[in-house]
């Protein structure tokens, strides 16, 4: 499944790429971060990490890293482009409990990182094209035990679209699915002057602490993850309207529906509690 295809805002501009130091490799179209004070704040966001595992995604040239590295037990930098990933080596070769991997991090298995069973944190810059993409892997490691926090930047509008509550006009299905999987805190937004070169958006930083709630509201990942997306696939539909897209008949909607949902409700109107609730009368629990 694909959070990115309900991302329904893809024209924003997509150029606030990962990365963290002042050079700039314009090839990938990379803002770096030069503001010191924000990398602090960044840094000690994830907490008391002196005992735990961190995995940073992109680290880029390492400003991030270098503030990480002294503030945990073990930190393992996922790196795409190869020519910063030795770079890095190079320059942490003396840390032996930093470890640098040359990978793409929708492919790396981030269980086979932790030391037994523990549970990690995460930080990372998300690239746009791929936010939805990292998120899906992220929770994915949280439903599994992996993960405990994450603190992750991206471009402001999505961090809005993530953090809204039911009833907003940003709440939408990125929203309900990030929900389903961590409380969501907005910690602060920088401006695009903190980078060079400035991008044209302004970067909002967030703080997931994953409790996924698919026990709570008794309901099986798989088929409450499709459920909401369903819901959500056009979101100027009603919510029965976009039920009765997907399948579901006149006479089922009729029989399951929850009093807590108003007839005409739109998706972005309804409380998880009560998606949930519909979700299991139709699947007849």
């Amino acid at each position: 499944m694909m959070i990115e295809s309900w991302d329904t805002k893809r024209r924003l501009d997509r150029r606030h790429v990962r990365a963290w130091d002042v050079a700039k490799k314009p090839k990938l179209g990379q803002n770096f971060l030069v503001d010191q004070n924000a990398c602090q704040r960044i840094a000690e966001s994830l907490g008391d990490t002196t005992a735990r595992t961190v995995v940073e995604i992109g680290p880029g040239h390492g400003a991030i890293t270098g503030l990480l590295a002294p503030r945990c037990a073990r930190l393992h930098c996922i790196e795409f482009d190869a020519a910063l990933a030795r770079e890095l080596s190079f320059k942490f070769r003396n840390d032996a409990h930093v470890t640098i991997h040359t990978a793409d991090i929708l492919a790396t298995d981030l269980g086979a990182l932790r030391v037994g069973d523990e549970t990690m944190d995460v930080f990372g810059n998300l690239p746009y094209y791929i936010t939805s993409d990292i998120l899906l892997h992220l929770f994915s490691a949280a439903r599994n035990g992996v993960l405990a926090r994450a603190v992750v930047m991206m471009q402001r509008e999505v961090a809005d679209r993530i953090a809204a509550a039911p009833g907003t006009s940003d709440y939408g299905a990125l929203s309900a699915f990030t929900q389903m999987h961590a409380h969501v805190a907005n910690l602060f937004t920088l401006p695009p002057g903190a980078f060079s070169p400035p991008p044209d958006v302004y970067s909002t930083v967030l703080r997931m602490d994953f409790a996924p709630r698919f026990a709570e509201l008794q309901v099986e990942p798989e088929g409450f993850n499709a459920f909401l997306r369903s819901t959500f696939m056009q979101k100027r539909k009603t919510l029965a309207n976009n039920l009765r897209a997907a399948g579901y008949n006149a006479a089922q909607l009729t029989a399951a529906w929850p009093a807590t949902i108003p007839a005409q409700a739109r998706s972005e109107a309804v409380p998880l509690e009560a998606m949930a609730e519909l979700y299991r009368a139709l699947a007849g629990d």
